[in-house]
């Protein structure tokens, strides 16, 4: 999980809280800088740790002075043990503040110990290309984007993470890996590999289609002679949904778009139809991958309980939302799990009680990372209930441990979380709860 977080999540600055028995007390967090980065490093030289953390205290809310002492700090103490954390927490700072300059100095810094971090590869890369369209440039993009590719390619061949189906995390790292094949292309390009680049570009679209994907291979089929491809791929940005394309980066496909055909048609006569051509590729490009996702992994765009679509262990899917109105208990077990067999008998204790009240529900979700297991486990223990995988839904309730009880009223709102069991008293603890949400109509 550890590499699905440091891949896609937000960058935590690293610098650890100071533990000097009189240090200054903790300064306020500058704007943008995650909390954890207004305290300094705790290994460094007493002497040097309360100058750094009065510094940081003084630096208050401003983002650029937070910068401005840590690099000064690095300036007085070159050999400070604490070098690479600072430069690390300057990385995350530059993200932070979108300093692409800062991050490509940093960052290098950081990747020349650890060249296989995807913590920052992504942004030191497309860092050095927005600062540099020189040779030294791309060949550094290059290499870094390379790694990042490789590093890529073995994360998709490993299992899926907590809460994420197959589907899903291959859709997760696909994104990541287009991008990484679309800086490799501009790395090319500008190496003046133009084929290279074009090949890379389209592989990158290929994967997953975006707006930038599709402009940076209409650069290079342009840099060719391709010029009548190049139009169809800036049609391709133009008409694409995509959030990260704004109506600023539409209007200058447009403009770009219209530029090039005037000058292979003397005017815009026909653009009109090439356009509509491009909406209709682009519209079939979105519905085949919204219908791939649906059939694949119907819970990817689950924004609540009552979203989900739980598929059957011994039982048909089911969709949440049918339960809307009920008050849903939800059990989370796993076959390896022994409290979750003992369990088992006290859990249809209560069910015999609301065996005759439809207001109830008992669902009974099974959380194996191998799911072949589970069949072949229902039958050896008799359990006739009806059961369902998780898909997802345990990451949506936060479940950090099984067994877990999670009492649900009717719109799907958690009222109630039992994490472990007490044995002697489980039944009577979670019928309670049951009736509280019962009353609560």
């Amino acid at each position: 999980m550890n590499k699905l977080f440091t891949l896609f999540c937000p960058v935590a600055l690293l610098c650890a809280a100071s533990a000097w028995g009189q240090a200054p007390a903790a300064p306020q967090v500058p704007a943008g800088v995650p909390a954890a980065a207004a305290a300094a490093p705790a290994s460094a030289d007493e002497a040097e740790q309360k100058e750094l953390s009065q510094a940081l205290g003084e630096a208050g809310n401003s983002p650029v002075d937070f910068v401005r002492t840590l690099e000064q700090h690095l300036k007085k103490y070159p050999q400070t043990k604490d070098r690479e954390k600072i430069e690390r927490a300057l990385v995350s700072a530059a993200i932070e503040a979108k300093d692409d300059r800062r991050i490509a100095l940093y960052g290098q810094k950081v990747l020349a110990s650890n060249p296989t971090d995807m913590q920052i590869l992504g942004k030191v890369t497309a860092a050095i290309l927005a600062l540099n369209q020189d040779k030294e440039g791309a060949e550094k993009a290059y290499a870094y984007a390379q790694t990042l590719e490789q590093q890529l390619n073995q994360l998709r061949n490993q299992a899926p993470p907590d809460g994420y189906s197959v589907f899903r995390w291959q859709t997760v790292t696909s994104r990541r890996l287009a991008d990484a094949l679309r800086w490799k292309a501009q790395a090319e390009g500008l190496l003046g590999k133009t084929s290279d680049a074009i090949a890379e570009a389209k592989r990158g679209w290929d994967l997953n289609p975006t707006a930038a994907g599709a402009r940076e291979w209409a650069r290079w089929l342009l840099a060719s002679g391709q010029a009548k491809e190049a139009i169809d791929r800036y049609a391709d940005a133009f008409t694409l949904e995509d959030p990260d394309s704004t109506e600023e980066d539409r209007a200058k496909d447009r403009a770009k778009m219209g530029d090039l055909y005037k000058k292979l048609h003397k005017n815009e006569k026909g653009l009109g139809d090439l356009i509509l051509q491009a909406y209709d590729r682009t519209s079939a490009l979105s519905t085949e991958r919204l219908a791939k996702v649906r059939e694949n992994d119907p819970n990817i765009q689950a924004k609540a309980v009552l979203d989900f679509t739980l598929p059957g262990a011994n039982t048909a899917p089911l969709k949440m939302n049918s339960l809307r109105g009920k008050t849903v208990v939800v059990d989370f077990w796993a076959t390896w799990c022994q409290p979750c067999r003992i369990q088992r008998p006290m859990y249809e204790q209560v069910e015999a009680k609301y065996a005759t009240n439809p207001e109830v529900v008992f669902l009974s979700i099974n959380t194996d990372e191998d799911r072949t297991k589970v069949p072949s486990f229902l039958t050896s223990q008799k359990w006739t209930q009806h059961v369902y995988f998780d898909a997802g839904l345990g990451a949506m309730l936060r479940v950090a441990s099984i067994p877990t009880t999670i009492v649900l009223n009717r719109e799907g709102q958690i009222v109630s979380r039992m994490a472990g069991f007490i044995p002697d008293r489980f039944v009577d603890m979670l019928t309670s709860r049951i009736e509280e949400t019962l009353r609560e109509r």
